[in-house]
């Protein structure tokens, strides 16, 4: 005895009670009715709806005559899907309307197949789009599925694991099972749900299919599983006693409340009970008595006393307290009484003479709007109501019973978006309030995309790092994404963090130490100068061209500070600066070195008898070309200035992972221009004083412009490999270096050995010792 569906049929008859008792709805007409059993069987349904196409005897006043009709106006049924899907295709050619109260299945929305359906219970359509909104809510991406071999399980699970795959929800598994299938298929099907990995269940099934499937796995209980129910089951009082389910969720139909009814179900004398067959059956398995008054010796049970109280019993005949389903019936029922009243009432009375056709009330059912006890009847143009459900939760109580806790609701009237409410503060899950997880594959942290695994679904991934110079700021990333060019990846590659900028600045040690050079040189220079303008009238100074040596110091000391303008953040001004100054100065520095080995040559050669040389390159003419060596380099550096001048220039592409702040040379050839003149006069000036080094003389220059200039050449030669291998800012110190290297190498090989002879060796600085004939050794 199914005691659920025994107050089912009775809220029908309820139902009809109340509205033959109303003065407002068919007033003075009184409705009858015939209930029949399907017993969830094709045949057994099909068997009834061929009988009600053939006409009933239908009572529709107290009195005892009868109408013959042909048909019956309308139909309440079916409960379940698979037998209201028959009934529909044999029962919607002949125009006859069928209300259902229970029938969820999405594929009686169609009006091509079933156009005389209507329910008011919605379509899974939308308890299957729900359904896995509220997975998803959950971070549950790895399910596993059961479901009901019917109509209603087949078509439900597709809507669901269509609306899965939009969610990003991977199934482990989907089984089917219907109850009058082999053990042997039970077996299979608990086995796969207790071997599986995934955590979450949903069971789209019917409470008939799902009690022997929970059944079946209490035998061997499974790991703690999340389940997620149907309406058709997870609000059944019968599967309560599963304890393992404890914790599940599920959408189900609005709890109600329908004044009286709880009295009329009470309101049953064993008299009455004894007038239904099915009613003696409630009644003798409700109290294990025999309602005869003999004990009958086929069931051996005794004989029932009287003293039988309904109001004591406690089984879901009379638990009232989640009328669910029950309303819909009460909806239903309802709604034929509107459609009938349409058609037979006017404004005043009823004409009872009236002959009901079935597409007359037909076309009323589509036009029924109207509200009862609050709940509100209406189709749209599928025949559904509006969709709304009630998310509940399984949860122990205190004295040790489940109860039915609302947890959230589900209203498809609502704005997009809008339609699911849930309070997750109150949900138990698998028994625990913690939220269990149910994934293939754990979520891949920020700076790690998803990889999907081979011949797996998506759900299944490996987590692989951001490739250089990307990042993914999002849990299961599906990509990494490119940092701008100004951007680099911090080491977790989660966020781009703008590139550390480089140059050669003024507080690093390596800057300090070129800086702290640059300066010592400049003061040497200085010193030396000091020296020889206290020393001018000294023989060593007079006979080395005093005034080309004061202004080969000078030069020299502008050599040691442009290196200066090497240092520091590039601008556009210091860019232009830095190679323009160092071009001049060193010009003007080598000028004044090949002025003086120009000198020396001559001197020797005036020394002969009738020479004079000296006339064609005196003070005059020494000036004259150094100033003319130095306007030469002075317009290569206005071409270049003009044409392509150097600028500051982000260097993006020698490092990945910074930025090279530098002075880009603009005109590579204006620089090279510039270089190239000085290493021609340096060479020039080499040669020359690689002649005259062998000159007789105690103090032959000659040799010490020889040694310096060796040195120029070298540092510069060395420069131009290691200036285009150099890193980042190490060519700017590259440079820097060389400028740094080729003047101390000037100033020590030129002046030193004359600041040592006027500092400690004053005896030496005389004319006579200078104008010895005292050979001097070969270079």
């Amino acid at each position: 005895m199914d005691f659920r569906g025994l107050r089912l049929a009775r809220a029908l008859q309820f139902t009809v009670q109340e509205i033959n008792n109303s003065s407002d709805l068919l007033p003075g007409v009184t409705l009858g009715y015939h209930i029949y059993d399907s017993c969830a069987s094709v045949p057994v349904a099909i068997k009834v709806a061929l009988q009600i196409a053939n006409g009933l005897d239908l009572v529709f006043n107290d009195t005892d005559s009868c109408a013959k009709s042909a048909a019956v106006p309308a139909l309440v049924g079916d409960s379940a899907s698979t037998p209201a899907v028959s009934i529909s295709r044999l029962l919607g050619p002949l125009g006859i309307p069928q209300v259902s109260h229970y029938a969820t299945c999405a594929c009686l929305s169609d009006k091509r197949q079933h156009p005389t359906f209507f329910r008011t219970i919605p379509s899974d359509h939308h308890q299957a789009a729900a359904l896995a909104r509220m997975v998803k809510h959950f971070g549950w991406t790895w399910i596993g599925a059961v479901r009901s071999d019917s109509d209603y399980g087949n078509n439900g699970m597709a809507s669901f694991l269509k609306a899965a795959e939009q969610e990003g929800i991977c199934v482990e598994y989907s089984e089917a099972y219907y109850r009058t299938q082999p053990r042997i298929k039970l077996k299979r099907v608990a086995d796969v749900i207790r071997k599986s990995s995934a955590r979450v269940i949903v069971a789209f099934m019917g409470a008939g299919d799902i009690k022997f499937l929970l059944e079946e796995l209490s035998q061997q209980p499974p790991p703690p599983m999340q389940w997620i129910g149907s309406e058709a089951w997870v609000t059944d009082p019968q599967m309560m006693r599963f304890n393992f389910c404890i914790g599940a969720v599920g959408f189900a139909i609005p709890r109600s409340v329908i004044p009286g009814f709880r009295n009329f179900l009470l309101d049953l004398s064993p008299e009455q009970a004894l007038k239904f067959p099915l009613l003696t059956e409630f009644w003798e398995s409700s109290f294990s008595c025999s309602l005869k008054r003999q004990t009958g010796s086929s069931t051996g049970m005794p004989a029932c006393d009287g003293t039988e109280d309904l109001r004591a019993l406690q089984n879901p005949y009379t638990d009232t307290s989640q009328l669910r389903i029950t309303n819909m019936v009460y909806k239903a029922t309802y709604a034929i009484a509107h459609a009938l009243h349409s058609i037979i009432c006017n404004e005043k009375q009823c004409d009872k003479n009236i002959k009901v056709e079935h597409r007359r009330v037909f076309d009323q059912l589509k036009r029924v709007n109207f509200t009862k006890n609050n709940y509100s009847v209406s189709f749209d143009t599928n025949g559904d109501p509006v969709a709304a459900y009630e998310l509940v939760n399984w949860q122990l109580q205190g004295d040790g019973s489940v109860d039915f806790v609302t947890v959230g609701r589900y209203d498809a009237s609502k704005p997009k978006g809008q339609e699911f409410s849930l309070n997750r503060d109150i949900i138990w899950y698998d028994g625990s309030e913690k939220v269990p997880v149910s994934v293939c594959s754990k979520s891949c942290p920020p700076g790690k995309r998803k990889a999907v695994k081979k011949g797996r679904p998506v759900c299944c991934y490996d987590c692989i790092n951001c490739a250089e110079g990307e990042i993914s700021n999002e849990t299961d990333s599906l990509d990494c994404h490119k940092c701008q060019p100004e951007y680099w990846p911090n080491n977790e590659k989660d966020k781009c963090l703008p590139k550390p900028v480089e140059f050669l600045s003024w507080d690093e040690i390596l800057g300090v130490i070129l800086a702290a050079f640059s300066v010592a040189g400049s003061l040497v220079a200085l010193s030396i100068t000091l020296v020889f303008y206290r020393n001018r009238a000294s023989p060593i100074v007079k006979a080395n061209n005093s005034e080309l040596s004061f202004l080969l110091l000078f030069s020299l000391t502008l050599c040691f500070l442009c290196s200066l303008t090497f240092i520091g953040r590039p601008t556009e001004w210091s860019c232009m600066l830095r190679h323009t100054a160092f071009g001049i100065t060193f010009v003007l520095c080598i000028s004044c070195v090949l002025g003086k080995t120009i000198v020396v040559l001559i001197a020797f050669k005036a020394t002969l008898p009738g020479s004079n040389v000296m006339k064609w390159f005196g003070p005059p003419q020494q000036r004259l070309s150094v100033l003319g060596f130095t306007l030469v380099q002075l317009l290569i550096c206005v071409l270049w200035l003009k044409i392509s001048p150097p600028f500051p220039y982000n260097n993006m592409h020698q490092y990945k992972e910074k930025i090279i702040l530098e002075c880009s040379l603009g005109s590579a050839i204006g620089f090279w221009a510039v270089l190239g003149y000085i290493g021609l006069l340096a060479f020039l000036c080499f040669a020359l004083a690689f002649l005259a080094r062998k000159l007789p003389d105690n103090f032959n220059e000659a040799k010490f412009i020889t040694f310096s200039m060796l040195i120029f050449c070298a540092v510069w030669i060395t420069f131009i490999p290691s200036y285009v291998s150099s890193p980042g800012k190490f060519t700017v110190a590259v440079e820097i270096f060389a400028i740094l290297a080729s003047s101390f190498g000037l100033i020590l090989c030129i002046f030193a050995p004359k600041c040592f002879i006027i500092v400690f060796r004053p005896e030496q600085n005389t004319k006579k010792h200078l104008m010895g004939k005292v050979p001097s050794k070969a270079l």
